[in-house]
């Protein structure tokens, strides 16, 4: 899909084109500093996505977008502050996402655009890593080993918050902070117990007891706060799944 970032700090554009370098399905075809300069990109290029800051010199993002009018593409808004999400609502915003944006958040934001049978939900295993059933599965209250070589402790399996995919491994949000198995995402999700943790995209994993705060989010997604003041975002296809879970 064709996309322009608008965004008046260059560093702010030079770091998400390279996040999207992830998503060869974007085609970054220009970046503008201005509303003026989006107008003219937006006429030439015809693009069916645009990743827009709010809070710009003469005219705001959401003043460019009133002046689209219904020719304004699909927007993903990108900035610093949370107290303009209410009113991304009211441009039927794809996402709302806060600076500095994590590439987990930038991958939830992009499934997002495809419909929900085409949207990968999960990651693939490596041949070197496989998420066999023939993987021991550990209960709530067993003490596991994690860390690498140089850095080993036990942890209790209901104390970890959730894990987060990152390359070929997956980082586990801990007590006191992170440690990292190498161990795909799909193949901790497997010896984990399934009671306990739900994928909440396709590199996220959470752990539902230490869920704090539920609310609805941009299209049909849920935004989930853990007790360790994590933010996360629920896929609009794993939203439905949660709800269907959580819900008498």
């Amino acid at each position: 899909m064709k996309a322009l970032i608008i965004d008046d700090e260059r560093l702010a554009r030079a770091e998400l084109r390279d996040l999207l370098q992830a998503h060869p399905e974007v085609d970054i075809v220009g970046e503008a500093g201005n509303a003026a300069q989006a107008r003219e990109l937006i006429a030439k290029h015809k693009p069916s996505l645009i990743f827009l800051d709010v809070q710009m010199p003469e005219e705001t993002g959401f003043d460019l977008l009133v002046s689209l009018g219904e020719n304004a593409p699909r927007v993903i808004f990108t900035t610093a502050y949370d107290s303009h999400a209410l009113r991304a609502f009211e441009f039927a915003a794809k996402d709302y996402l806060l600076k500095p944006i994590s590439p987990a958040r930038l991958a939830t934001a992009i499934d997002r655009l495809v419909p929900d049978d085409h949207a990968a939900a999960d990651d693939s295993p490596s041949p070197d890593d496989p998420a066999g059933a023939s993987a021991p599965t550990f209960g709530a209250s067993d003490r596991i080993l994690v860390g690498d070589g140089d850095h080993l402790a036990f942890v209790v399996v209901e104390s970890i918050r959730g894990a987060e995919s990152i390359g070929a491994h997956t980082v586990l949000w801990l007590d006191k902070g992170t440690a990292v198995v190498k161990r795909s995402l799909s193949s901790l999700e497997a010896r984990l117990p399934a009671a306990l943790f739900f994928r909440a995209n396709r590199a996220q994993l959470i752990n539902l007891r230490h869920i704090t705060a539920v609310e609805p989010w941009f299209s049909g997604s849920l935004m989930i706060t853990l007790d360790n003041g994590k933010k996360i975002d629920l896929s609009r296809r794993q939203a439905r799944l949660f709800r269907e879970r959580q819900t008498l």
